[in-house]
């Protein structure tokens, strides 16, 4: 499968690569990151995703972002104390001035093994010098689990604005 640009021409702005946004965060949990059954709170997990997702989405567009929706927070497994976060995120679709990332968060191990804790979809969308939304590169999916994924976005933005439309 060669290579994919996919998404809306912008002449000023030339379609990028996933990996050319691509971040992976490490993060330690530490005592202020716990919640009561001493795991990591949910709400600084969440804090976390989205600045990593804004990361992805601003080097991508190389503009101000905004979080526009979170969605398919999936919680797999609670993180103890003591523990290393590793957050990677990369752009999985773009529109005309949104693009979806995804953010996987794992526990890494004293081993080095990661055990997969957390995957969001975020929707953050580029702003211009005025706070407005504003167009965005193309994605160029490089591999057939990249157009997947790009595939899927789409489906997930069919979906988001199914339920706007439903008040949903």
């Amino acid at each position: 499968m060669g290579k994919e640009n996919i998404g809306q021409e912008i002449p000023e702005m030339p379609a990028r690569h996933i990996a050319d946004s691509e971040i992976e965060q490490i993060q330690p949990v530490f005592k202020t990151h716990l919640n009561a059954q001493n795991r990591l709170f949910g709400g600084q997990l969440v804090a976390w995703i989205d600045i990593v997702a804004g990361s992805v989405a601003r080097r991508h567009c190389c503009r101000n972002v905004t979080t526009a929706a979170i969605d398919s927070l999936q919680f797999k497994e609670p993180v103890p104390a003591d523990s290393v976060v590793v957050l990677h995120g990369k752009l999985t679709f773009v529109g005309r001035t949104s693009m979806e990332v995804r953010v996987d968060s794992y526990v890494e191990a004293l081993s080095g093994a990661k055990k997969l804790v957390n995957t969001a979809y975020l929707v953050i969308v580029a702003l211009d010098e005025n706070n407005k939304p504003t167009p965005v590169p193309r994605l160029i999916c490089d591999t057939p689990q990249e157009k997947a994924e790009w595939d899927a976005g789409l489906k997930r933005r069919k979906l988001r604005q199914q339920r706007r439309n439903e008040s949903f």
